[in-house]
C-alpha cells in the first residue's frame, strides 16, 4: 500500500502535537493524512478519545491506518477491538507511555489505565526509544508481545517527540512507508 491508497488517521497523545511535531508534519505533508481532534487535550478521558476514534474510522472511505504517539497510542488500543471490522488496516503506533508507571500523566485518572493487552485486530508495529522517559524498552517490548505488534527499536531517541528532536523525524516517515508495502 501507499499513502494515496490509505487514510492515515493521525492520533496524538496528551496535550495535542504542536506544530513542529511529526504527526503534525505529516498531517500537513501527506494528503491522505487527517488528524483525530479531541475536545479536551488537557484532561483526558478515554470514553471520549476512543469515541472520537470510533467516529474517524467510521467516516473513512480508504483502508485506514491509525498513526498513534503517547497517550494516543493507549486511546488506539482502547479503541481497537470496538473499531468497526475491516476499516482498519494496520497501525503505526509510536512511543507508548507506561501509564501504570506515571503519575504525572492526567490519562491515569481519565480512564487510559491499564491499558488493553489483548491482541490487536490488525497488523501494528510498535516504534520504541531506548530512553524513553515514558516507558522503559522492556516495558515497550511487553506491549509489542502482548498486542502482536512488530516492535521497531529506534535506539537513544527519547519520547520521539519535538523535544526529543523529532521534528520532521525522516526515519519514521521511512519506517511507516515500509509499514505500509508490509500491508499490501
Amino acid at each position: 500500500m501507499k499513502t494515496s491508497e490509505v487514510e492515515l488517521l493521525i492520533i496524538p497523545g496528551w496535550t495535542n502535537a504542536g506544530p513542529d511535531h511529526w504527526q503534525s508534519r505529516w498531517q500537513r505533508n501527506i494528503k491522505t493524512a487527517r488528524r483525530v481532534e479531541q475536545e479536551d487535550w488537557d484532561t483526558p478521558d478515554i470514553g471520549d478519545w476512543v469515541g472520537r476514534i470510533i467516529e474517524q474510522v467510521a467516516m473513512t472511505t480508504r483502508p485506514t491506518v491509525l498513526v498513534a504517539h503517547s497517550c494516543g497510542v493507549s486511546a488506539a488500543v482502547h479503541a481497537a477491538h470496538k473499531l468497526p471490522p475491516g476499516m482498519v488496516a494496520g497501525a503505526f503506533l509510536v512511543a507508548a507511555p507506561d501509564l501504570g508507571a506515571l503519575d504525572i500523566w492526567p490519562a491515569i485518572h481519565g480512564g487510559f489505565f491499564p491499558v488493553p493487552d489483548a491482541l490487536l485486530p490488525f497488523p501494528s508495529v510498535l516504534v520504541a526509544s531506548s530512553n524513553d522517559p515514558a516507558c522503559p524498552l522492556d516495558r515497550a517490548r511487553a506491549f509489542a508481545s502482548d498486542w502482536g505488534s512488530t516492535l521497531i527499536e529506534a535506539g537513544d531517541a527519547g519520547h520521539i517527540n519535538t523535544e526529543s528532536g523529532h521534528g520532521p523525524w525522516p526515519d519514521g516517515l521511512l519506517r511507516l512507508g515500509t509499514f505500509l508495502k508490509n500491508l499490501g
